[in-house]
């Protein structure tokens, strides 16, 4: 008896494709776009989910690595960046950079200090504060983490060309200024609008950016 041939079935549709979310463009107007357009910009947005996906389970990974939650991950990063460079950490500055309460931050640099992970000492120069170091342990687990993790985004964005690097960073600019309403600031990222990659010739904008301390780990 010939065995029962199940059809292939169809890969679902895209969630991100506007031809299925949205076919009447009410929302996404896809005007002087072909299916072959549609079909790269659906897949950037896929590629783009991937990362985020990836990059969520290498931040968990880190945080079960060192046994500690998503602001203590972010405290230690942002110590070890500033040792880096030299410079000395008070609980005050933890506290502007993780934007949290003074209680909050005491709290947080007793559970880093009980957890071995953290140092405080007199702060060298002023008396009324204290400096907070990392302790050598926790910095080597940071590098074989994090630093490591940050290493192999480094390549993959050090094997892009110049153009390709430039074309990137003004497409992630765009996409992180989507929170804006239309009318807002200079229009990047209006809802329902499509800019090209070959229009526009500001280049990298020279807006002020905060570069995340992770990459500053493999530093000495």
């Amino acid at each position: 008896m010939e065995p029962e041939t199940v059809p292939d079935s169809e890969p679902e549709p895209s969630m991100l494709d506007p031809r299925v979310m949205d076919p009447d463009e009410e929302i996404v107007r896809r005007a002087g776009m072909d299916e072959q357009d549609v079909d790269q910009v659906v897949r950037v947005l896929e590629a783009l989910r991937g990362w985020r996906e990836t990059e969520r389970r290498m931040s968990e990974a880190s945080r079960r690595y060192m046994k500690l939650g998503d602001t203590d991950m972010r405290a230690l990063r942002y110590i070890i960046a500033m040792q880096n460079h030299g410079r000395i950490v008070t609980p005050g500055a933890i506290a502007e950079h993780l934007r949290i309460t003074t209680a909050s931050t005491t709290k947080l640099i007793d559970r880093l200090t009980a957890g071995g992970h953290v140092v405080r000492f007199p702060h060298p120069s002023d008396r009324r504060s204290l400096a907070i170091e990392v302790t050598d342990e926790t910095r080597r687990a940071a590098r074989e983490s994090v630093g490591r993790s940050h290493a192999r985004r480094f390549d993959a964005a050090a094997r892009l060309t110049p153009k390709e690097r430039e074309i990137v960073a003004r497409f992630l600019d765009d996409l992180a200024n989507t929170d804006r309403e239309p009318g807002d600031g200079d229009g990047v990222g209006r809802t329902g609008t499509h800019q090209g990659t070959g229009h526009g010739t500001d280049g990298v904008r020279g807006r002020v950016i905060e570069v995340g301390p992770e990459e500053l780990l493999d530093q000495d």
